[in-house]
């Protein structure tokens, strides 16, 4: 059955259960150099498939949706492609914000803004403001994002509540510490996916993917569809999470 034949009453049991997906969206690059194209065509095809996985959210039982879109090491790349990249995130906002207010979608963006340009951290604060009320489906951008350095970030924070008379670190439990991490108010994943073929995690969500199921899949992002997350998700409930327990 494909993703366009299914319907609510034929639907995985599994996907009806307002899940959280994380994906690294690897492979843009190799799919435009694949085609003799510059990497930024293919950064710019793969914008399109984040609105069409987005719109199919509600569809095929994904409630969350965290994108890593730039990490802490991809300041490495060249000037022209990290610059190609800031200007997508601004167009992609610009053009999409009246579809997310139609679909119900909130939009949160993690990472350490301040090595963005003001203008950028600008529109990442008004977006997440604009689409506050939103609920439908929850959309998360990982930018300037690396699970270490907000690990530390959040050490750092939690350092400064206790310096200040604020926190007693004897309460401090993995619950309490994850109150100061970037998703503090987003449910942990569920499901990790990358692309392309590499199997590594990218220091992605390394607290918050404790207990995530993985999928690796030789998929270049920009030939990511809704059917073949629908796929994935028809193979991650057949899965048995224990979460360290016997069933």
């Amino acid at each position: 059955m494909t993703f366009d034949q299914r319907n609510d009453d034929d639907q995985d049991p599994a996907l009806q259960n307002h899940l959280h997906v994380a994906i690294i969206m690897d492979g843009n690059g190799r799919w435009a150099k694949n085609r003799g194209w510059p990497r930024l065509v293919g950064h710019r095809k793969g914008a399109e498939r984040v609105r069409e996985l987005v719109d199919s959210c509600p569809e095929i039982g994904v409630r969350y949706l965290t994108l890593y879109a730039f990490s802490t090491e991809n300041w490495k790349r060249s000037t022209e492609e990290v610059l190609g990249l800031m200007s997508l995130f601004g167009r992609y906002i610009k053009r999409e914000a009246g579809r997310m207010n139609r679909e119900g979608v909130r939009m949160r963006i993690i990472g350490d803004r301040k090595r963005l340009d003001p203008k950028l951290q600008a529109l990442f604060d008004w977006i997440e403001q604009d689409t506050a009320k939103n609920d439908r489906v929850h959309l998360t951008v990982a930018i300037n994002y690396g699970g270490r350095d907000e690990i530390a970030r959040a050490v750092r924070a939690a350092a400064r509540d206790v310096a200040a008379g604020k926190l007693d670190p004897a309460t401090i439990s993995d619950t309490h510490f994850a109150s100061y991490l970037d998703t503090s108010d987003l449910p942990d994943p569920d499901l990790v996916v990358r692309t392309s073929g590499e199997t590594r995690v990218s220091n992605y969500l390394l607290w918050q993917a404790a207990y995530s199921e993985y999928v690796f899949t030789p998929v270049l992002w920009p030939d990511f569809t809704p059917q073949t997350m629908a796929d994935i998700l028809h193979e991650y409930g057949l899965r048995e999470r224990r979460f360290g327990g016997v069933k």
